[in-house]
């Protein structure tokens, strides 16, 4: 665990303020849900709360059939980090944070193809070994953008975009599945 040397007080509401500078850096906005876990040495760990992160089983056997069906690339994440990859290297992607770009893209609620140039980043050490990227917003039954499907063509020759349905089918099918 990271020291921060920041120390606040609990309020007589038993409330403490989580510091502007650790919800920037962990990109916790007003109205995020937080899980609150204690451990046997008296610790309290508050964690960002992910309705995607229970289904990280489930998104990792729907992405490897995903792949397997189309052979591209299949990236799923949930609002902040990368939750399950088929086709792709696993050490590359497999629980990294998503960067500002894609979370830009998923914000804006509709499906993106994106090609050459155009391709964002989707973690911070990302190659963008990639030709094109087809990105499905992963909205639950309640509206919110929980994340995204990714499908990712190599080269020039692989046409993602026309997976189109296939891939809107599984993010409604994924958002459906959050309560």
């Amino acid at each position: 665990m990271k020291a921060t040397g920041i120390v606040r007080r609990i309020d007589d509401l038993g409330r403490v303020v989580v510091p502007k500078e650790i919800r920037k850096t962990l990109r916790i906005k007003e109205g995020d849900p937080l899980e609150i876990f204690t451990a046997k040495d008296g610790e309290v760990i508050l964690k960002k709360y992910s309705p995607m992160g229970e289904m990280t089983e489930f998104a990792q056997t729907y992405a490897d059939s995903i792949g397997d069906i189309y052979g591209f690339g299949i990236i799923i994440t949930d609002a902040d980090s990368i939750i399950a990859v088929s086709k792709l290297s696993k050490k590359d992607y497999k629980d990294k944070s998503i960067t500002s770009d894609l979370e830009d893209v998923m914000l804006g609620r509709a499906s993106k193809y994106l090609e050459g140039e155009e391709v964002v980043s989707i973690c911070r050490d990302d190659s963008k070994d990639y030709h094109s990227q087809y990105i499905v917003p992963i909205i639950s039954e309640s509206g919110d953008c929980i994340g995204s499907i990714i499908i990712i063509g190599k080269d020039a020759s692989e046409q993602v975009q026309s997976e189109e349905k296939a891939i809107k089918l599984a993010a409604a099918f994924l958002g459906k599945q959050v309560q």
